[in-house]
């Protein structure tokens, strides 16, 4: 069995998910919003919209070093316009079902998304809401920092360690890995393919969390 498929014979104390592309595609809304903000600033839609996956919308704003631009005004009008945009936002096939098979206490969402967005996209795309979610602004360093997964584990009382998070971005593959959690990636929303060494599933369709007698958590076929 290849090394990324070890993740089907572990067990898991917590399941941690990122939102946009992993739960949810809110690939839409992103690219109406970002591609009007990248044509007022000089960009290309296509290329912009390359860089700004998993990362919150300042830090994307930061690292274009655009003279004069302040990215946390930017990105708070960013916010402003997303908010008031939800058409087409739908689950990731399969995503309602397997949350909902999971023990409440048990996962959690860790999103580069303010609060009040992730709620109100979970809630047009019919996401149960879980007890747990840490949101962009709650970590002082963005994905792909690990802080925000660290804090996730953190708040569920479990090792990050015995973690399986599932990711769709790279900048998110990179924080579970630094936190030190498993992850299984997510390909429903990609529209190219990139190399990972992960476990990688295009979306929930087939598969189904399974509680082990021992209470702990793993993935398996449905």
């Amino acid at each position: 069995m290849p090394a990324s498929h070890r993740v089907l014979d572990k067990t898991y104390d917590a399941f941690l998910f990122d939102m946009d592309g992993t739960v949810l595609n809110s690939i839409a809304v992103v690219e109406r919003v970002w591609s009007e903000w990248g044509l007022r600033h000089g960009f290309e839609p296509e290329v912009l919209l390359k860089t700004i996956h998993g990362v919150r919308a300042s830090d994307s704003i930061r690292q274009l070093g655009l003279p004069g631009v302040d990215p946390i005004a930017e990105a708070k009008l960013l916010l402003k316009e997303e908010m008031e945009d939800f058409e087409g936002i739908v689950e990731i096939p399969g995503s309602i079902r397997f949350l909902n098979a999971l023990p409440a206490d048990r996962w959690g969402i860790v999103t580069s998304a303010p609060i009040e967005l992730a709620l109100r996209r979970m809630a047009a795309a019919g996401i149960p809401m879980p007890k747990m979610i840490v949101s962009g602004e709650e970590v002082s360093s963005g994905k792909p920092s690990p802080e925000c997964y660290l804090l996730g584990a953190s708040r569920l009382g479990v090792d990050p360690a015995r973690c399986l998070v599932f990711e769709d971005a790279v900048a998110g593959i990179l924080a579970g890995e630094g936190a030190g959690a498993d992850v299984t990636v997510i390909t429903e929303t990609h529209a190219t393919p990139f190399e990972t060494p992960h476990f990688t599933i295009a979306n929930y369709a087939a598969w189904q969390p399974r509680l082990m007698a021992d209470g702990k958590l793993a993935l398996s076929a449905a």
